[in-house]
């Protein structure tokens, strides 16, 4: 039972009833993630079966569905142009690196998993996560909008935007009607008629209602479907590795394992606030990583945590890895007898309801609050949008987490100054006790007490020294770290220059309250041995009587 996470037959209808339901909502979406990826609507449904299998049984998200999902589809449609473009004229060896890439980069999920790094993803600020959401929302929207006109899609979104006038000024009529009518219908029936979209998903009923207006009218159309689809059990494929490219490769397979972790993970928190559980983030990117690297093997697209078929999932009654696995049996199945039926599906439709999907990724609840959240937020929420919409995915992930880790930084630093305080007077800024405040009142400002509290790292460094320096007329220093928890090598050094400058002035130094961290690391770095014979105090009093016994000498 412990090795496959969360596994019990306790809750066995619900669990059947929710693979039922995920699957039939998973169909559309994979056919449709597929089309939209340039890979096909089969590689699709081999991405949600393997996937799907491989994280419910291995994972550590026990109610959660994983299969293609729209921000692992713009990066495998990216991926997939890039190399297929690079061998014209024989476009399977360039399929088979695109795959290879997606089985590298479960391996690379696999490694994150195995090196504990699930727990990082926590640490990801809302506005970085909200910023590539709604950049992923508007890749998918604007891609989508050729296929819903009748033209083909374009392979970015930049050329996506400027094509939109020509979008509109050679429309396809009947592949408008389509897409606009399974646009109707993924938005409208949840809205207007939820209790038959409970019965039938949305995007399930708009494939079939498209599909049978497009049979009965507009046989004779031009309109562009998804044609011939392979039926029967997929094919291995060896991985196929061109020295040249290595790098490349291997970019690409990163940029998926860091997308899949992030969705993936994303998606568990989800699940976890639904079912009132808690997900092993490391033993989830293993699974998924295991899933994704087969998925690669067999020709299917990469896939993450499904956040709509969790959802789906769960609310039909699904708590354990059985439902996941139950919802990629079904879709093999489906595969295995009835994939030539999907043949006419109009490609319109699959692009209404990517659309929606679309939609529903953008983070919508952050965009009210833009008008009062907090403007560097703000800033990097819009960043991180700009730049995954137009330029790159991972550097989109890269500049905004750098960007709020200089504001992380910021916000300590100033922190860490405001509890750097010189005082040459007893008052109010600094805690004394009725003897110490008689001996700085009666030392008339001829000691410096600068008192540190909490712990410092290197990016307020500078601004210790500097504080130290403002302050010039005294003869003795008490250094007070009584309150200070850690330091790092740099603040190591910056104490270091603080007692060479108060030494080197004629004046003479004390260290006070020093932890062990900190003493074993001005140890380590040989700063106490600059300091007089007779000058390391274990509390601040001490080193003041010493001083007031000096001051009457």
């Amino acid at each position: 039972m412990n090795f496959i996470n969360g596994l019990h037959f306790k809750n066995l209808r619900g669990d059947i009833y929710g693979g039922l339901t995920a699957a039939v909502v998973a169909l559309p979406l994979a056919m449709a993630m597929g089309v939209a990826s340039g890979a096909g609507p089969i590689a699709g449904i081999y991405g949600a079966i393997f996937v799907g299998f491989f994280a419910a049984l291995l994972g550590g998200t026990p109610a959660q569905v994983s299969g293609p999902t729209g921000p692992m589809t713009v990066v495998m449609s990216a991926i997939f142009i890039q190399y297929t473009g690079m061998y014209p004229d024989d476009p399977m060896q360039g399929a088979a690196l695109a795959f290879t890439v997606v089985a590298l980069g479960g391996l690379f999920q696999i490694a994150l998993g195995l090196l504990k790094f699930g727990k990082y993803i926590e640490l990801v600020p809302h506005p970085v996560i909200s910023g590539f959401m709604t950049g992923i929302g508007g890749i998918i929207i604007l891609l989508q909008l050729g296929p819903l006109f009748g033209h083909a899609t374009d392979s970015k979104p930049l050329q996506a935007a400027e094509s939109i006038p020509q979008y509109i000024q050679q429309y396809d009529m009947p592949s408008l009607l389509l897409g606009i009518a399974a646009l109707v219908i993924v938005y409208g029936v949840p809205f207007f008629l939820p209790r038959l979209a409970r019965l039938v998903p949305s995007p399930l009923l708009a494939l079939i209602i498209g599909t049978l207006l497009y049979l009965f009218v507009f046989p004779d159309s031009a309109t562009p479907v998804i044609g011939e689809i392979p039926t029967g059990l997929p094919d291995f494929h060896m991985p196929v590795i061109e020295p040249a490219l290595m790098m490349q490769m291997i970019a690409s397979g990163l940029t998926l394992a860091g997308l899949g972790a992030i969705d993936s993970l994303l998606t568990s928190l989800v699940a976890d606030n639904i079912t009132r559980t808690q997900h092993k983030p490391d033993r989830e990117l293993i699974g998924q990583g295991i899933g994704n690297t087969i998925a690669g093997l067999f020709g299917g697209l990469p896939g993450a945590g499904a956040t709509m078929r969790t959802v789906v999932n769960v609310n039909a009654g699904g708590r354990t890895p059985i439902s996941g696995a139950l919802h990629s049996i079904i879709l093999l199945l489906i595969v295995l007898g009835a994939g030539s039926l999907a043949s006419d599906i109009p490609k319109a439709v699959l692009a209404g309801i990517l659309i929606k999907v679309g939609t529903d990724i953008i983070d919508w609840d952050y965009l009210k609050r833009l008008r009062y959240a907090p403007k560097a937020g703000v800033m990097i929420m819009l960043t991180v949008l700009f730049i995954t919409v137009f330029v790159d995915l991972l550097l989109a992930f890269g500049v905004g987490m750098v960007m709020a880790s200089f504001l992380f930084m910021k916000r300590m630093t100033d922190m860490q100054i405001a509890n750097m305080r010189p005082i040459t007077a007893p008052g109010g800024e600094v805690p004394l006790t009725d003897q110490d405040a008689d001996i700085m009142k009666q030392a008339e400002g001829k000691i410096l007490l600068f008192h540190l509290s909490g712990p410092i790292s290197f990016s307020s460094a500078k601004a210790m020294v500097r504080r130290h320096s403002a302050v010039v007329d005294y003869d003795y220093m008490v250094l007070d770290l009584s309150e200070v928890p850690s330091i790092d090598f740099t603040v190591a050094l910056a104490l270091e220059d603080i007692i060479r400058e108060t030494q080197g002035s004629g004046r003479r130094i004390f260290l006070t309250g020093a932890c062990e961290p900190v003493y074993k690391m001005l140890q380590q770095q040989k700063i106490l041995q600059s300091l007089e014979e007779g000058s390391i105090y274990k509390n601040r009093q001490d080193a003041l009587l010493k001083i007031r016994e000096l001051l009457k000498a």
